[in-house]
């Protein structure tokens, strides 16, 4: 058996075992949909390896777990993984998929050089073993906040369909201050 793959599938099974507090720590209006959901295709199966949706925003999110470094190869899986969902899974009324990877390490390279750099709809970030407090979280989510509705022009009424934008983005913005 792969190490790497045993590895990864413990720490989707410690998310699944705690995804009552996994669920919250993502946010408002997210359900669990799968675990390892397979994808059929003329030429093989894939299985992505956690899939939520979001009732609020109505969209998929699709979550690839990394034990090594953020690579091409994971940004070239994720992409792919939601291009097959858009095209297999979502339906008319949805919004579009988003893809997150979540790695032991960032790789700036791969980021600033790949589809990531251009896609609303993929991201990478750093997991933690250790989250920061959530006074230290509430202040950077709201912070975050008011930089992303000035960068729309939004308002605090349109807070809840760029929740998740601003979730993401916090995300990304804690694993490059670590």
């Amino acid at each position: 058996m792969d190490v790497l793959y045993f590895l990864e599938s413990e720490l989707e099974q410690a998310l699944i075992d705690n995804l009552q507090k996994f669920l919250l720590e993502l946010g408002k209006g997210f359900a669990f949909v799968e675990r390892q959901q397979r994808i059929v295709t003329e030429d093989g199966d894939f299985f992505i390896d956690l899939v939520f949706y979001n009732c609020h925003l109505k969209c998929f999110l699709l979550i690839d777990l990394k034990m090594h470094k953020l690579s091409h190869q994971d940004v070239g899986q994720m992409d792919m993984y939601v291009r097959m969902y858009e095209e297999k899974k979502r339906r008319s009324d949805d919004n579009p998929t988003i893809g997150l990877i979540q790695c032991t390490d960032n790789n700036r390279t791969v980021a600033k050089y790949s589809v990531l750099n251009d896609s609303d709809h993929l991201f990478a970030s750093k997991y933690m073993l250790e989250l920061p407090s959530e006074e230290e979280l509430r202040h950077q989510l709201e912070k975050e906040r008011q930089q992303l509705l000035a960068q729309q022009g939004q308002t605090d009424n349109d807070y809840e369909t760029i929740r998740l934008k601003v979730l993401l983005k916090l995300i990304q913005n804690h694993v490059n201050t670590i």
